[in-house]
């Protein structure tokens, strides 16, 4: 049973993995056997992650940038392999209040929450389509389907994130390359530090779950396992949600 988990021998592209949840999540990933390629700004804190880590490559680039990613995509390939899993945890939200969002600030946020995620995803299809394997794990939010104050680009971004998802799965799967997302709920990272640093800002958010509390950040490991092994063959855009029961009440 435990083989359906395993991710040895394959080879994964996470980017945001110079923290917060796409660290956390190249890090499970590296430790279930995957060699991992993390990929974000700081080239130090990329460093950072991969002490101790067997395998694990990186690469800095400002994937905001999307004339970047084919360099990013031809660097990987050139000294590590063609993925066959991509993990698209890097994300931005500005909280900007609607009345008074900039156009800079919504092109950002739509550029690397959404069309990032996507134009990454097609440069890897020729590979994993002939290899008739892969798996793509975009991340979706509680925004994807909530509204919260001062969020409008960034739900606008994570909406558009959930229906990529099935479109992609639409799209590829019939190659045998499986997109899924994954929504967290409220975890601790610095995307999230404003609200963590209120705690009955906090508070709050963790009484909307079923459970009572906000995320840890190993209560994705098994979420993120399952979606980019061979547990989830048959399973191909969906979204899941790993928010505590949050979006059940």
């Amino acid at each position: 049973m435990s083989s359906l988990f395993d991710l040895s021998g394959k080879v994964a592209l996470v980017t945001g993995a110079s923290g917060g949840l796409g660290r956390h999540a190249a890090t499970v990933l590296a430790r279930a056997g995957a060699r991992v390629v993390g990929v974000a700004r700081r080239q130090d804190q990329l460093d950072d992650w991969a002490k101790g880590l067997d395998g694990a490559e990186t690469v800095a680039a400002d994937l905001s940038d999307t004339d970047q990613l084919p360099s990013v995509l031809q660097t990987v390939r050139r000294r590590i392999a063609d993925p066959d899993i991509l993990v698209n945890a890097a994300g931005i939200n500005t909280r900007s209040p609607a009345d008074t969002i900039t156009l800079d600030d919504w092109n950002l946020t739509l550029a690397l929450n959404l069309s990032t995620p996507f134009f990454l995803a097609q440069g890897l299809m020729p590979a994993m389509k002939k290899k008739g394997w892969g798996r793509i794990v975009n991340f979706a939010s509680l925004q994807s389907r909530r509204a919260f104050r001062n969020g409008i680009s960034y739900g606008a971004s994570k909406g558009g994130v959930e229906q990529m998802t099935r479109a992609m799965a639409e799209a590829w799967s019939p190659s045998g390359i499986n997109a899924n997302a994954i929504a967290p709920g409220f975890f601790e990272t610095e995307l999230t530090a404003p609200v963590f640093a209120d705690a009955q800002v906090s508070a709050h958010h963790a009484a909307q779950t079923c459970i009572g509390r906000n995320g840890l950040a190993d209560d994705l490991d098994g979420p993120l396992l399952f979606l980019c092994s061979e547990a989830s063959r048959y399973v191909t855009g969906q979204v899941l949600f790993v928010d505590g029961g949050y979006t059940a009440k």
